[in-house]
């Protein structure tokens, strides 16, 4: 059996969604590191309500999801957004091609 990988435009389309993926995550968690640990003094919580707070919070995370909902198998479009954490996983599960080219290292 022949083992199938990517073109390479397919490939160059993976590593740029883990490209944004990786300096997204950086941001948010520098940005919810700040923000928990300065929103007192922010004015961004209180000991009763989250407010403003819980909104910021969602709003940084929500774009990690679009990220990880929108990564499918380039060969046959399933999506393996849950199967990647930061980078996009080995192969598919689906059709068995490996997610990546094949010259690449």
């Amino acid at each position: 059996m022949s083992s199938k990988y990517l073109t390479a435009e397919q490939d160059v389309r993976l590593r740029r969604w883990e490209a944004w993926n990786k300096r997204y995550f950086i941001f948010a968690f520098f940005s919810l590191v700040v923000v928990l640990v300065f929103s007192s003094q922010l004015g961004l919580s209180s000991g009763d309500s989250w407010g403003p707070l819980g909104l910021l919070i969602a709003a940084l995370v929500t774009p990690i999801i679009i990220l990880q909902l929108r990564l499918a198998c380039p060969s046959c479009g399933q999506k393996i957004g849950w199967q990647a954490k930061l980078m996009a996983p080995d192969q598919c599960k689906a059709c068995g091609t490996f997610l990546r080219a094949k010259n690449s290292s």
